[in-house]
């Protein structure tokens, strides 16, 4: 995989006409450098950019976003997403054995080996505890959207999630005054399928009742069976 996107290529990876990149570009708006006169993005900062703009998206931003990484590139062809399928009943834990940060990332990442896909928790573990030093994963509504910086093909047999559930709230955000008590690890093979993960499951907490909900269960089928109403009538409206 190259590590760079010229202006065509990003084009491609976004969506987007070569002008429109050039224009992006041209205001600071995309992370990127010219060299010899040519414009150069790095795979990783763009992956960062657009995490970040998914973070900061609203509803109608969040469809725009998962649809645009739904759409194959290339002559790929792009399955449906839904995060019921990637959350096996195994990697979900209510109550999460957890009190503290640490704990928290080492009791999610032995949350995930329990699947069997994921084949090596210590490198997995290294990952996301870097992530979290640049900058907290967790958000003002206690949740925690856990991942390593990039995805990580070469340890995972295939993408999915593992949620936690503490049973009260954790200091996790920094300098967030707030707590934490919901932790989703995204385990992804690539970058687009990463954000698309990440743009459904950005809708999926915004729904209205999603958390609360969440909060209210004391096991793990039963936080699977809500997580899988929720999602089909946040499809369905």
């Amino acid at each position: 995989m190259q590590e760079e996107f010229d202006i065509r290529g990003l084009a491609e990876y976004l969506h987007l006409r070569p002008d429109q990149v050039l224009k992006l570009a041209e205001r600071r708006v995309l992370p990127g450098r010219k060299i010899g006169g040519q414009w150069r993005f790095s795979r990783a900062e763009v992956h960062q950019w657009l995490e970040e703009r998914i973070g900061l998206a609203d509803e109608s931003e969040l469809l725009n976003w998962e649809a645009t990484f739904s759409r194959p590139i290339s002559g790929t062809e792009t399955d449906e997403l839904r995060i019921l399928d990637l959350l096996p009943l195994e990697a979900i834990a209510v109550p999460l054995d957890a009190r503290s940060r640490e704990g928290v990332l080492r009791e999610m990442v032995a949350l995930a080996a329990r699947t069997g896909w994921l084949w090596d928790p210590e490198s997995m573990l290294e990952a996301v505890r870097a992530r979290e030093s640049l900058c907290s994963t967790a958000l003002d509504i206690g949740v925690a959207l856990l991942h390593p910086r990039r995805p990580m093909p070469a340890i995972l047999e295939k993408p999915f999630l593992a949620l936690g559930v503490t049973t009260s709230g954790i200091p996790f955000g920094g300098n967030r005054s707030g707590l934490t008590d919901i932790f989703f690890l995204i385990c992804s093979v690539d970058d687009r399928q990463h954000l698309r993960t990440l743009a459904r499951l950005s809708r999926l907490l915004t729904q209205e009742g999603f958390l609360a909900g969440l909060r209210q269960i004391s096991d793990a089928k039963a936080a699977r069976e809500w997580i899988a109403d929720c999602e089909q009538k946040m499809l369905e409206s």
